[in-house]
């Protein structure tokens, strides 16, 4: 009986430590951000969060300072548009019609991109993600950078 028990908590034993072990990830590093999200909102800025977010501006993000000053990062730090013309310097990417879930994309799609007009706040990009993305504007040589907060 007692040969038993040793067999059984030698068998046991093991696979009570393999259970224990822990499969800790690494955990995200604080988002980096740079000075200019201190200085205060542009009149442009302010237009592209009210035509994102609409009534709900005030409640979601102009009062929420952690919220504003996340936004501002993504408008002035973390979101570029490049034109890139040559061949070499492209890869495939998605195309900014397969981000979005905005209500008015049929009539952006009959409307030439327009670089001055372009909001990337009425987009359903990543902005969290752990690593950069880029999007190509459709039928054109424009490309969407979002670099990730963590860099």
């Amino acid at each position: 009986m007692k040969n038993l028990l040793i067999i059984t908590a030698l068998i046991l034993m093991p696979l009570s430590v393999f259970s224990q072990q822990s499969n800790h990830k690494n955990p995200l590093p604080l988002a980096k951000y740079n000075d200019n999200v201190n200085l205060p909102l542009t009149a442009k800025e302010r237009a592209q969060i009210i035509e994102a977010f609409g009534d709900s501006a005030d409640k979601m993000v102009f009062s929420n300072p952690h919220r504003l000053k996340s936004i501002k990062h993504i408008l002035r730090n973390r979101v570029k548009v490049k034109l890139i013309t040559d061949k070499n310097e492209t890869k495939p990417c998605p195309m900014l019609s397969d981000v979005t879930n905005s209500e008015d994309l049929d009539s952006r799609n009959n409307k030439p991109f327009d670089l001055d007009s372009f909001n990337p706040l009425k987009y359903d990009f990543n902005f969290h993600s752990r690593s950069a993305s880029m999007y190509q504007v459709d039928n054109t040589n424009y490309y969407i950078i979002i670099n990730s907060q963590y860099q």
